[in-house]
């Protein structure tokens, strides 16, 4: 049976793809979103409030709502909400644009992976992924 982290790791493989495309043809993406079914099947998550251009934390704020709901009812068991964040890597001193994924997991698992980016002519590279400890945003905190 695969680990927590194993899981998410996968949910990681299947956003970081989708927001490597945005960022090639946009330069920007709008915050989305993964989860894991029990069954292992990825389902990819939009957020729409209504407005055309919104902010980002409200569709933040959407998704967890949802991934929340989906958790309680036991209909998923990992979840990875996607945002674009000015951020210092470990060792600089200059804010860089990154890719932030919040990952959270049934079993206790929690963890905010962050992948430094550039775009130069379309093309966008990242540079080494560093992490943070997670909030347990959607399912909580628990022993065992």
């Amino acid at each position: 049976m695969p680990t927590p982290k194993a899981q998410c790791e996968e949910l990681v493989n299947a956003v970081l793809s989708v927001a490597k495309k945005f960022l090639a043809a946009h330069g920007e993406f709008y915050p989305f979103g993964a989860s894991m079914k029990p069954d292992g099947q990825i389902v990819q998550t939009a957020a729409y409030d209504g407005r055309e251009h919104p902010p980002s934390e409200p569709l933040i704020d959407l998704l967890r709502q949802s991934f929340r709901a989906q958790a309680k009812d036991g209909a998923i068991i990992a979840s990875a909400t996607v945002y674009d964040v000015r951020t210092i890597p470990p060792g600089a001193t200059d804010k860089t644009d990154a890719v932030a994924v919040e990952l959270d997991h049934r079993d206790s698992y929690s963890v905010i992976v962050l992948f430094p980016y550039t775009i130069t002519g379309g093309t966008v590279q990242f540079g080494p992924a560093f992490a943070h400890k997670g909030t347990f945003a959607i399912f909580g905190k628990h022993d065992g």
